[in-house]
Parts: C-alpha cells; structure tokens; sequence
C-alpha cells in the first residue's frame, strides 16, 4: 500500500529542509516531537517528545535510508515501541522529495511499503499526512504551524 502527496509551498527547498531535519523546527509541526538523529545513511532517528513514557517518548523511529540534503530524505518507518510491540511488524518507509520549482518548493512525500493490516494505515490515509504536510508549508511560509488539535 502507498499514500503519496505533492504539494507547492512559498519557501526555497532550504528552508522546507530545515523544517524536516531540525529537532526545533520539526518539533513545532508534530506537536513537540522533534527529530534527532545525525542524518547519516544507516542511522537510527526518532521523534522524541511528550507523550505516555514521559517528556522523552519516541513517537516514530527507524532508519535513515537515503539522504541529500534539500533535496530528499528516506526512511524507515515504524510506531515507537511504547505504543505496543505489535507496531514492530508494520515498518514502512516514508520519502521527502524537494524540488525548486520557480520560486516555491514541490515536496512530494511518499509513504510506502506499507504491510496490510497496519494499524496506522487508516490514520495516516484519512488526514493524517495531509495535516502534516499543510503544517509544514504554513510554518515555512508563515514562521507558524498550524494549531492542530491532537487527535
């Protein structure tokens, strides 16, 4: 199964990067769950924030897959463990791509190798993505995120 988005956003490609890969910036569109991790090919990352294991819960992790700076960035995927050893078995892969396109970004993501049965699956299909990605583009072209409620 794939959920694949394109969206257009007033920002250089720079900028939408920023938004990916800094523990603050990222931090600001998913609720205070920022991403850490040292961005090398084969390097675990994590969302790290508040949540039911306290202030340093890993939301999602996995693995860096592929990375070009302003360009693209793949991983894995999966729910962090807190949540249930059941979510170990339902890995993905997630692909930002960045392309300039005049005087905007393309950010094309792409949320792949999704096994059926997994239980994100529907969440990340009926909106969630889609939330996410309307985030990043106000914070890049606003310098504020979306005010989403937590669902």
């Amino acid at each position: 199964m794939e959920i694949k988005y394109e969206i257009y956003i007033a920002a250089k490609p720079e900028e939408v990067w920023k938004i990916l890969v800094s523990k603050e910036e990222s931090g600001k569109i998913f609720h205070g769950c920022g991403i850490e991790s040292d961005f090398k090919i084969g390097s675990k990352y994590a969302y790290i924030g508040p949540g039911i294991a306290g202030d340093r819960t890993s939301h999602v992790e996995g693995k860096i897959l592929e990375i070009i700076p302003n360009q693209l960035l793949s991983t894995s995927m999966v729910v962090g463990s807190v949540y249930g050893a059941h979510y170990a078995d339902f890995e993905s892969r997630t692909i930002y791509k960045l392309e300039a396109f005049g005087k905007l970004t393309r950010l094309i993501l792409i949320n792949d190798q999704i096994k059926e049965g997994d239980p994100s699956y529907q969440r990340s299909a009926d909106g969630g993505w889609a939330r996410v990605l309307s985030s990043i583009k106000s914070l890049a072209e606003t310098g504020k995120p979306l005010e989403l409620p937590m669902d």
